[in-house]
């Protein structure tokens, strides 16, 4: 039940990275938000690893946690922040249902993750109750947004595979370890790139409110994100943390049901069931 738990409220605040985050880039340049997001996060990563572990991975592991840094921290950070800047919101939701599907796949050609046809079944209907939420009819291919699309898919590819490789890792090393020194070497790739951006930006002409945006990424989606998403991955399966991400749409939904007061649709209790039912399937297991 634990990691069921852990990984929603990984959900609620990656959605919250889609919002906050669009509206950060209208002020800041994607490699500069980039930039700040490993540059808040990794201090407290490797500040925990060190409390709680007090252990420095061997060297063998080293080029295992700069393959993982490459995927999950350079990959990821660089091509979502900037693909979302040249995209639409939706695209880059609908996009992101395509992270079990991918995972999946890289589980199976590596061999790290059995993917049996009930997992097969859980993954196909959970990426069908996002699409039906999300309506695949509003995505766009125009010259304005096709760089940003397909930036958020060659991002959702990289967080896929960091996902499926992280997991022998972490039967080795302690999970804080693993994720503090995979930030240590995406961070090191995200601060050679968006650094010069980073420092060419205009602090006093940017509205304090972007800062505290700045902050909530830093924290939320990245530092607490990121620790929950990797502890769920040792504690549970690549494929069911792969499938929770098809719970943004839901999630957004919900939200706008609360908060904005819209009504319960049709294609959001079929993408409800249908996103019930892949999660079900996929965490189901025989006793």
């Amino acid at each position: 039940m634990a990691p069921h738990l852990a990984l929603l409220a990984v959900q609620i605040s990656f959605s919250g990275l889609h919002v906050v985050g669009k509206v950060v880039l209208e002020s800041l340049p994607p490699l500069a938000v980039a930039s700040l997001r490993v540059l808040v996060a990794t201090p407290l990563f490797l500040g925990l690893a060190w409390y709680v572990d007090r252990k420095l991975p061997p060297w063998r592991s080293l080029p295992h946690l700069a393959l993982l840094g490459l995927l999950g921290v350079f990959l990821n950070q660089v091509l979502f922040v900037t693909g979302l800047k040249y995209t639409t919101a939706t695209n880059a939701a609908i996009l992101m249902s395509s992270v079990p599907v991918f995972a999946v796949g890289v589980g199976w050609l590596t061999g790290i993750e059995r993917i049996g046809p009930r997992r097969l079944s859980g993954v196909i209907l959970a990426a069908s109750g996002a699409l039906v939420l999300l309506d695949p009819r509003r995505f766009s291919i125009a010259d304005a947004t096709f760089l940003g699309t397909f930036l958020i898919l060659m991002n959702s590819l990289s967080f896929a595979t960091f996902l499926v490789l992280q997991r022998p890792l972490l039967s080795r090393l302690p999970w804080r370890t693993v994720i503090a020194w995979t930030f240590l070497f995406g961070g090191i790739g995200v601060i050679a790139v968006g650094g010069s951006t980073l420092a060419n930006v205009d602090v006093s002409a940017v509205p304090s409110g972007i800062w505290w945006g700045v902050v909530f990424i830093g924290l939320v989606p990245t530092f607490f994100g990121y620790l929950l998403n990797t502890w769920a991955v040792r504690r549970s399966s690549v494929t069911l943390v792969a499938v929770y991400t098809t719970l943004q749409p839901l999630l957004t939904a919900l939200l706008a049901i609360v908060f904005l007061r819209e009504h319960l649709r049709a294609p959001q209790i079929a993408g409800f069931v249908l996103i019930a039912s892949g999660l079900w399937l996929v965490s189901w297991r025989r006793r």
